[in-house]
């Protein structure tokens, strides 16, 4: 199927051609014929696999022929960073239609967020906390809303905004179409769906807990000690290209960066400890390619958007499992091919293990030469990663009138 297959509007299908885009992506395949049939959604599928034009391009096609500057659509995020990406999306994607969009996040001052709401706005893309900071003030009027979104719900909920979801939702009118986009499924999105969507359709590409096609996926075995001496080595050898290093803790982000920095190698600290403006500058200097590298915790990466990322590192393997889905997402987008590589220390294979439970497969353990660990790595069986069972089947809710 191409995009002028789909029914979208020629105003809109010109700003897509303009994009530099002809076919769409399964996913896009997939819900947006759902979503111009104005039927609430919940659609899975890996990062960096087009989500966002799934759900823009119907509110697009919606909006285009009522648009007022009453407040439409909202669009609900976990970052400020996601919330910019989907900004820019909906201006690229609409500027043929006259709708208009802004977005409000925390970090930023009230006042420019209020006169832009107060100017009159068609779609507003928000993170929850600061949404929330403006209908207290009155700076939204949503008794009008048609569409609510909510992109990277799984990450949304993980980062403890269910309360401030749930306040929102309730503030919202019951009639409207409801669309839920995630990398990953969770037992809490899914219960979070069953009580938000009406009758809803189920878009789901790939596995649940599947990377993207195009990941060289590299296991190294190495103390804790020695990772930063071992990231250096493996960097060196390692052809030039944008590299997205994932830590843990903001404090260990500026550890590395500094120390990156004083070897000679161009890196820059991205994490939420840091002013909004400071974080822009690094993700401006990361994408134009003025540093190699970008060192980052999960929550303060979420939603960068950034092509040709040609290494993804977890150079602290990921608690909880998922996570490691999301971080290696960023690299291999669109068809290209990438590296995730994991420095996994002894006290770390539990966790590996059970990201290789959820993904339903294995990596073998590699040792640097120069950086032996003190206990020599376990070359799990094949057997032993057994595919991730599927959460309940999301269909349509029964015995309800109402959302809650």
């Amino acid at each position: 199927m191409l995009f002028d297959e789909m029914g979208l509007a020629p105003e809109i299908l010109r700003a897509v051609k303009e994009q530099g885009y002809d076919t769409p992506t399964p996913i896009q395949e997939q819900a947006i014929p759902v979503g111009l049939e104005r039927r609430d959604v919940v659609g899975s599928a890996q990062t960096g696999t087009g989500k966002t034009a799934a759900f823009l391009l119907p509110i697009l096609q919606r909006l285009k022929d009522g648009k007022n500057g009453t407040l439409r659509a909202l669009v609900l995020v976990p970052t400020r960073e996601l919330a910019e990406q989907v900004l820019v999306s909906a201006r690229n994607y609409g500027k043929y239609t006259g709708v208009k969009a802004v977005a409000v996040y925390g970090g930023m001052a009230m006042q420019p967020q209020t006169k832009a709401l107060k100017g009159g706005v068609d779609i507003v893309v928000a993170t929850p906390g600061r949404f929330l900071d403006h209908m207290g003030r009155g700076n939204v009027d949503s008794s009008k809303l048609e569409v609510l979104v909510l992109d990277e719900a799984d990450r949304m909920l993980d980062m403890g905004f269910a309360p401030d979801v749930n306040r929102i939702l309730d503030s919202l009118p019951t009639e409207r179409q409801t669309m839920f986009f995630s990398a990953t499924i969770s037992s809490d999105v899914d219960r979070l769906a069953r009580h938000a969507l009406q009758n809803h359709a189920a878009v789901e590409i790939g596995n649940r807990a599947e990377s993207a096609e195009g990941i060289e996926h590299m296991l190294v075995a190495v103390d804790q000690a020695d990772k930063r001496g071992a990231l250096k080595k493996m960097l060196e050898e390692i052809p030039e290209g944008r590299t997205l290093v994932f830590m843990r803790t903001k404090h260990g982000v500026d550890k590395l960066a500094h120390h990156l920095h004083k070897e000679g190698m161009d890196a820059a600290a991205f994490h939420g400890g840091r002013t909004q403006q400071s974080r822009n500058k690094a993700l401006d200097r990361f994408r134009e390619g003025k540093v190699r590298l970008l060192i980052a915790t999960d929550v303060a990466a979420r939603g960068i958007d950034v092509d040709n990322i040609v290494m993804v590192v977890n150079y602290d393997v990921p608690k909880d499992p998922e996570v490691y889905v999301h971080r290696v997402g960023r690299t291999a987008r669109a068809g290209a091919q990438g590296v995730a590589l994991t420095l996994m220390s002894p006290g770390e294979w539990l966790l590996m293990r059970d990201i290789e439970k959820l993904m339903g497969r294995t990596f073998k353990r590699e040792v640097m030469e120069g950086f032996e660990p003190s206990v020599a790595p376990v070359q799990p069986k094949e057997e032993d990663a057994k595919p991730k069972r599927k959460g309940p089947t999301m269909g349509p809710r029964r015995g309800r009138s109402k959302r809650r």
